[in-house]
């Protein structure tokens, strides 16, 4: 098995792709060792000293680390957690713990519409670039012109990403759906 690594706009943050299906559908966001439970891989990244966050794609891992510890001493280790575990068999998310379906809330009332032009939008345009870069954003919210997402993966805690809500999502958005006024980011 051979995994290839990529680098993010994040310094913090790799992308490692096994050459394989990581999760079929949607994505899986892992900020802290707490939660990794859910996924026997995610667990066993995290028992990596220094990693701080795990995020799967469909195709890809990204993993972020600690300032304090540098990519040459973690990256060995994580390459082969990830190795060990594709040829472990075992699956990716463990029964009853499904992957996200790509945060797209509910929304109904006279907003419908909107939301669903929102939706389209970040679908076709935005996460397929922020995939690239190893992330995934989820909407989370539209209320008086202002749109809430969420970024997960690299994309979260990454330098660049104030800019790319700002001056990419949110000019995309404000493009093509003129009630939308601004774009901001949620915590969750």
């Amino acid at each position: 098995m051979f995994i290839q690594t990529e680098s993010t706009p994040n310094p913090a943050t790799l992308k490692f792709l096994p050459g394989q299906t990581v999760l079929e559908t949607g994505t899986a966001d892992f900020p802290s060792a707490d939660g990794a439970s859910g996924s026997p891989l995610a667990a066993r990244i995290f028992d990596v000293g220094g990693v701080t966050g795990v995020f799967f794609g469909t195709d890809f891992v990204t993993v972020t680390k600690s300032d304090e510890v540098d990519w040459e001493h973690v990256k060995p280790a994580i390459l082969g957690a990830i190795m060990e575990h594709f040829q472990s068999g075992k699956p990716v998310m463990a029964e009853g713990s499904g992957a996200a379906s790509g945060g797209h809330a509910l929304h109904d009332g006279e907003d419908a519409e909107i939301v669903t032009q929102i939706k389209e939008l970040l679908d076709t345009r935005v996460r397929p670039a922020v995939a690239q870069d190893g992330g995934d954003i989820t909407f989370h919210g539209f209320d008086r012109g202002v749109v809430y997402l969420h970024m997960q993966g690299a994309c979260a805690g990454c330098p660049s990403s104030t800019l790319t809500l700002k001056m990419g999502i949110e000019n995309l958005l404000r493009h093509y759906i003129p009630e939308v006024v601004e774009v901001r980011p949620v915590a969750v």
